[in-house]
């Protein structure tokens, strides 16, 4: 048998109560009954006779979540018992499915459809985790075939509780019941089929058996509710959770020092115990054993602690297979258990029988602090937390493979990670990684210690990762622990299948987002050729819708439509941001080279991308000296100590915009401007001739003036935005957001915020380079939507801002991440992020210099797939983020940062 393959005898069925965390208990207990309940054909089945002593009250341990199967023939009392014992939303009976499908409980003729409902109910509640009890006679063996399988399809415990009446009194029940009357040969009949199940239920795989022999022994049945084993849900902890050790017995003193338990000695110096002063409990996610060199100090090591209840231990693939190895099972010596062996073999008796029993009683996975903790060794999908079955303690122990090997001949892991979305944390070990990282509320803390990796913890719920290097490679791995390719060193490395094709997106503010398979390639394109190194692309800013057209006379935008949306949306508080005449630039800045490479596996000062994902700057050395400027100012404005990070992501406006487009002002603007310019003159030139001659040409003269007018505005509003650079002098940047920092996505907290950093970041450049500073404020003015005067201030300084030549401005919700209630005349949803309201003269360059004479046709412009579009990017924008903050792997991080670039392929008017 090869290391990962499943033994034949794995199970995990709880059995009595669940164990506290000082002495968990095995799996799988016996399935045989108490002696009091064993089964006998033999056995007397009348009541007690008059006078006798009265019978003992029965305790029935019954598991929480499980299918109890009542058995008994017609009148043995199973509807009064059930109804004694159990909750009537938990009891479903033939009798009644019966009468649902056939109006009659008693119509036979129905029997079949009856049960193929109650089978159907019973599988919905199984599958939601409740405990089910069927009354039916269930007398024949294949009747209770189907249960059985249900309950094994669902992953619970069968549980029979037989009810052996006498037939006399069964008989004599059914006789004083006016609603039903069965032939006289029914009940014998099935007193037979009873006398006959007896001795084989355990068999047909309940794994609890409780026989209830005679009137008195039902009447005195006590059923008594236990919880699984592998129910710690009372257990909030804090914990410290431990990945793989295998035999590093000295990383792990080392780990749990650091993680502030304290150990103790034995007189031979030998660590056998560790308490933390605080109460924290240690949880160790299995695979202690095999391929380091001191197995059996850590054996010693862990299970003083799990006596002593400062620690939890759920077993792995090598604990099962060196388990089977002491009883004197057959097992392949391979992966490791040799060593563990031989190890062990210098060691007493006692503890060999102790380490036996140690592994004999672990529980393959544990349900903590109210169900929103998982442990186990492999991962667990969560249709399987809190279940007990053969099946389920296999995926804990080795998890789930696609059937192929890799090119180590290892076998390829299903990815049940990827698929999981699940409320509760799993954490998790067996496959190494370079270095842990969360996925979808899960995270692999087997960061190969052994092979020369570290040892990793995570503490919860604070979700803070503590390790330790190893001391050295104990064991040569078969696959290399660290690949070159990028987010491999997060165990995943990009994948082209993750972004070819078709793309559905989950974000947790937006919902599923799709990606068309033409934008997606369109993409690819994109990112593959022209991207800055994708270990740093962790962010693209989304498209900004503008505001609603304006019906003021000789304006296209303005913000009082801006106002009054937000006003109807229910946002009181808009911040007014000054647009900035440049480009969109983000800009990942690191305090020192190793914060990046810790993070993103890359080090170097940083990076400044472009909306597309392009270096913004084709020369490094200009690019790290703008990064030089901007990590001064966050180190003497105190904002990486304020914020505990080693580095920054920042939103921001790069000038001038020549900087970036000097090619399109030249072909484009440029052109137009110098066309204008060149032939207009001639024009007016030659209708002022006309005129001298007495043709009538005014109306046609006035417009071809008009012509020139726009066009010289035309050519002033572009070169505005248009100035000489020469190293870093005539560079300016406009932060207006910080984006994100080490563990935190700081995109979602109020633009107020974001601006007093911002200010710190422009303050602390300009105190350093007064006369030529780089980094430039961003003005602001805050508006209330619902006070006149504020409104009209809010205009007022738009009217400022672009009467002297500005772009416009961006009006943001001051909370920065809205949502609207389904209340508000419309479905829930996000708000609006930002809407730009550009300025008339820059409105010039965008529509041509003559677009005022056009407004009328251009109030026709259709903004609802462009608002579409900005709330998806911005939801996907934020979904990266929220995973960049979560550690998450690299390819997590660059789903939605794609699916942003994918969807600016999709067609919409570029002038909105």
């Amino acid at each position: 048998m090869t290391d990962d393959a499943l033994p034949p005898d794995a199970t995990d069925a709880p059995g009595a109560a669940a164990p506290t965390a000082a002495a968990p208990t095995a799996d799988a207990p016996t399935t045989a009954a108490p002696t009091a309940d064993a089964p006998g054909a033999d056995a007397p089945t009348g009541a007690p006779p008059t006078g006798a002593t009265p019978a003992r009250p029965r305790r029935l341990p019954v598991t929480d979540v499980s299918l109890v199967v009542l058995i008994g023939t017609s009148g043995a009392g199973k509807s009064t018992f059930a109804r004694r014992h159990f909750l009537p939303t938990q009891v479903v009976s033939s009798d009644f499915c019966r009468g649902l499908v056939a109006d009659d409980e008693n119509d036979q003729s129905a029997s079949a459809e009856a049960f193929d409902l109650l089978h159907y109910i019973v599988g919905k509640r199984l599958a939601a985790g409740r405990l089910t009890v069927v009354d039916a006679t269930n007398v024949q063996p294949e009747a209770r075939k189907q249960l059985v399988r249900i309950a094994r399809e669902h992953d619970v415990l069968p549980i029979a509780i037989v009810l052996d009446v006498p037939p006399g009194v069964c008989a004599e029940r059914n006789r004083t019941r006016p609603d039903r009357q069965l032939p006289a040969h029914v009940i014998p009949r099935q007193n037979r089929e009873l006398r006959r199940s007896l001795r084989g239920l355990e068999r047909e795989g309940f794994r609890k058996v409780h026989i209830l022999r005679g009137e008195a022994e039902v009447a005195a049945a006590e059923v008594v509710p236990e919880k699984r084993f592998n129910d710690l849900r009372h257990l909030t902890g804090p914990f410290d959770i431990v990945g793989d050790v295998h035999g590093c017995r000295s990383e792990l003193e080392t780990l749990l020092t650091r993680l502030g338990y304290v150990l103790t000695r034995d007189d031979a110096g030998r660590a056998v115990d560790a308490a933390h002063p605080a109460g924290r409990t240690a949880v160790f996610v299995g695979d202690l054993v095999d391929r380091g060199p001191d197995t059996p100090g850590v054996l010693r090591l862990v299970m003083g602690m799990v006596a002593a209840g400062h620690a939890l231990c759920v077993p792995g693939n090598h604990e099962n297979k060196l388990g089977r190895s002491m009883d004197g099972k057959k097992v392949t010596v391979s992966h490791g258990l040799q060593e563990s062996l031989d190890q062990l073999a210098g060691e007493s008796e006692e503890f060999r029988a102790e380490v036996r029993a140690f592994m004999r009683g672990l529980v393959s996975h544990y349900l903590l602090d109210g169900g929103a903790l998982v442990v186990c060794h492999a991962g667990l999908p969560e249709k399987y937390h809190g279940r007990a079955s053969g099946r389920v303690r296999s995926h804990a122990l080795y998890g789930d493979t696609t059937g192929e090997t890799d090119e180590y001949g290892l076998p390829v892991r299903y990815p049940w990670a990827e698929e999981y979305r699940g409320r509760a944390m799993v954490v998790y070990g067996h496959t190494p990684v370079p270095v842990a990282s969360f996925l979808n509320n899960t995270i692999c803390l087997d960061t190969g210690c052994v092979f020369g990796g570290s040892l990793t913890a995570l503490r919860y719920p604070e979700r803070e990762l503590v390790s330790v290097e190893a001391e050295r490679e104990w064991y040569a791995p078969v696959r290399p622990l660290k690949a070159d390719a990028p987010g491999a060193r997060e165990g995943r490395p990009l994948d082209l299948a993750d972004v070819a094709g078709r793309r559905v997106v989950e974000t947790a503010l937006h919902g599923r987002i799709a990606v068309r398979e033409e934008n997606a390639a369109a993409a690819l394109e994109v990112m593959s050729r022209f991207a800055i190194d994708p270990r740093l692309l962790a962010y693209l800013p989304p498209t900004m819708a503008p505001s609603a057209t304006s019906r003021r006379p000789g304006y296209l935008e303005h913000p009082e439509e801006a106002f009054a949306a937000y006003r109807e949306d229910g946002v009181r508080e808009v911040v007014c941001e000054e647009k900035h005449m440049g480009s969109r630039a983000v800009v990942l800045v690191a305090r020192d080279a190793g914060a990046l490479d810790k993070r993103f596996g890359l080090a170097g000062p940083g990076a400044i991308w472009t909306r597309t994902g392009r270096a913004f700057l084709g020369d490094d050395g200009l690019t790290a000296a703008v990064l030089d400027r901007v990590r001064a100012a966050a180190e003497r404005s105190g904002l990486f100590d304020e914020l505990a990070t080693g580095w920054l992501l920042l939103d921001a406006e790069l000038m001038p915009w020549s900087l970036k487009a000097t090619d399109l002002l030249r072909r484009q603007y440029a052109a137009v401007g110098a066309a204008a310019g060149a032939a207009l003159p001639q024009v007016l030139a030659a209708l002022d001739r006309a005129a001298e001659r007495g043709l009538d040409l005014g109306e046609l003269t006035a417009r071809q003036r008009q012509r020139a007018a726009d066009a010289q505005a035309f050519t002033e509003a572009y070169r505005r935005y248009c100035w000489p650079t020469e190293g870093l002098a005539g560079i300016r940047l406009a932060p207006f957001q910080v984006l994100a920092a080490e563990g935190a996505n700081l995109a979602v907290r109020p633009h107020d915020e974001h601006l007093a950093w911002i200010d710190r970041l422009v303050d602390a450049d300009h105190g350093a380079e007064p006369q030529a500073p780089v980094l430039h404020r961003t003005g602001r003015l805050v508006v209330d939507t619902a006070d006149e005067a504020s409104v009209a201030a809010g205009v007022a300084w738009w009217e400022e801002l672009t009467g002297a030549g500005g772009e416009g401005m961006v009006v943001k919700p001051l909370a920065s991440l809205v949502r609207v209630g389904a209340g508000a005349g419309r479905p829930g949803g996000l708000v609006q992020p930002g809407v730009k309201v550009r300025g008339r003269e820059y409105l010039r360059i965008i529509y041509g210099p003559d677009y005022t004479q056009y407004l009328d046709q251009l109030r026709q412009r259709f903004l609802g797939h462009k608002r579409s579009l900005a709330l998806r990017e911005y939801a996907l924008g934020l979904e990266a983020l929220d995973r960049l903050a979560a550690g998450e792997p690299l390819w997590r991080v660059h789903e939605p940062v794609f699916a942003v670039l994918a969807l600016e392929s999709e067609p919409v008017d570029p002038r909105l």
